[in-house]
């Protein structure tokens, strides 16, 4: 049986976070654990309250999972504080976890914060040399590079600032293009883009972590990169095409379109 762990926030709501990853995962055939970095009480209208978890808890969950069922392949989320970034950085290396899908959480949909400002510098410094997919959106390209990503050019750019913080493939996500909504893929040698469309949805809330959590499910399944991206791509844009009202605000994708669908 293939596994794979999220390190990540809990969204009450179940349409991002930990509830997200593990129906991605579910759905696509992997065993899926999780180690909780932070609770929010979250719905589809945004985040009323995040209460971070201690650290040295967040750790204890790594080590519990690792040390009995492992992992083929895991990803972080929302991860809130330098504090935590310490902790799961530690374990990602003690634990020996390469296929490490790193999601650079940082801004709710809702536009409320998920990562301290004064944690950035440890998510550049701990983390992101840990990762071996990155999928920053563009907001966070941003942060991440230094100056602002909005066209296929600094997309571009930013990739491969974000690759020479010691990403080794960094997916940079064009779903906020005016345009398309393709994504690039940078290895360090080649760039490739991955064509997408703009789905007329408003029901998008969780499309970031559902995304990585599916790139990690296929690497745990044993897919190359490349391949596992693409594929996650195209289980995403089928989620985002099924995904159906659910509350006042942003609905979730449906995790399980292939399976049944949402009345």
């Amino acid at each position: 049986m293939r596994k794979a762990l999220t390190i990540a926030g809990s969204d009450s709501g179940g349409g991002a976070g930990i509830q997200a990853d593990l129906k991605a995962f579910a759905a696509l055939g992997v065993y899926g654990t999780s180690a909780i970095t932070a609770l929010t009480a979250q719905n589809t209208l945004g985040v009323q309250a995040v209460y971070p978890v201690d650290p040295e808890f967040v750790g204890h969950q790594i080590d519990s999972v690792m040390s009995d069922i492992g992992a083929d392949a895991a990803k972080t989320g929302m991860l809130f504080s330098a504090a935590i970034i310490e902790v799961v950085a530690e374990r990602v290396r003690r634990w020996n976890i390469e296929a490490l899908v790193v999601d650079p959480v940082m801004v709710a949909k809702s536009g409320d914060r998920l990562l301290q400002e004064e944690a950035i510098d440890a998510l550049k410094r701990a983390i992101i040399p840990l990762a071996y997919v990155i999928t920053p959106n563009l907001g966070e390209a941003s942060v991440l590079a230094g100056f602002e990503v909005s066209d296929k050019p600094a997309m571009q750019e930013a990739a491969r600032a974000i690759h020479a913080l010691g990403a080794r493939i960094v997916v940079v996500k064009g779903g906020h293009l005016t345009d398309c909504a393709d994504d690039l893929v940078y290895d360090g040698s080649a760039m490739r883009w991955l064509p997408g469309e703009h789905i007329d949805t408003p029901h998008t809330h969780g499309t970031g972590c559902t995304f990585s959590a599916a790139i990690a499910a296929f690497l745990a399944r044993g897919y190359a990169p490349f391949e596992a991206i693409v594929r996650a791509k195209d289980y995403l844009t089928a989620a985002l095409r099924a995904a159906q009202p659910l509350g006042a605000g942003h609905s979730p994708v449906h995790h399980f379109h292939a399976y049944y669908p949402m009345d």
